[in-house]
């Protein structure tokens, strides 16, 4: 039996913050990603969401001998849901999952601001995979930027934060002003 595959869309393309095997660009069809506040936490989390039409890039990874206790604990707000049409490198067919907020999570209209320690680790990943044009296509392809953000820059809250490039982080900032987002100090 061949390992089972994840697909990652948010921090997960950041490959500083795994060690899962067999990681490779991939690309989902009728997904979509939004960041979406929940009942979980105070803070906004990126979710992908069924979305006919749309395709997003990302990365998927082995989860070695099906073992996805870690990686279900890693994300433990989300549920799997196998991913029906995908594309990737990869040599062989893989079974592919992803992670998604289930809707009885979801708190809708209250600011649940996302944390920037987490949008600069995720644009990390998608500028060292994907390059510029590539991230910025993240930035274009995922909704609810109505959403706050939470400048954590200096003492981040996100667990999994990396350090950024000077570069990256006017990247970051730059895609920040296009979108008129609001951004607020810690």
């Amino acid at each position: 039996m061949s390992d089972p595959f994840f697909f990652g869309y948010g921090s997960l393309v950041n490959r500083a913050t795994h060690a899962y095997p067999r990681a490779t660009k991939a690309r989902v069809s009728g997904w979509g990603r939004a960041w979406r506040g929940t009942r979980l936490r105070r803070v906004a989390y990126l979710t992908a969401v069924e979305m006919p039409g749309a395709e997003i890039d990302g990365l998927i990874a082995a989860v070695p001998g099906a073992d996805w206790a870690a990686l279900d604990a890693r994300e433990r707000a989300y549920a799997r849901h196998q991913v029906a049409e995908i594309s990737h490198d990869h040599e062989d067919s893989v079974a592919v999952q992803i992670y998604k907020v289930e809707p009885h999570h979801e708190a809708d209209g209250e600011d649940h601001p996302i944390l920037l320690s987490y949008l600069d680790t995720v644009v990390q990943g998608y500028l060292r995979e994907f390059g510029t044009s590539g991230a910025a296509q993240f930035f274009q392809t995922t909704i609810g930027w109505d959403l706050s953000i939470l400048n954590d820059r200096a003492t981040p809250i996100y667990p999994r934060a990396q350090p950024l490039e000077a570069d990256e982080r006017r990247f970051v900032d730059d895609q920040l002003e296009s979108l008129s987002t609001v951004v607020k100090q810690l």
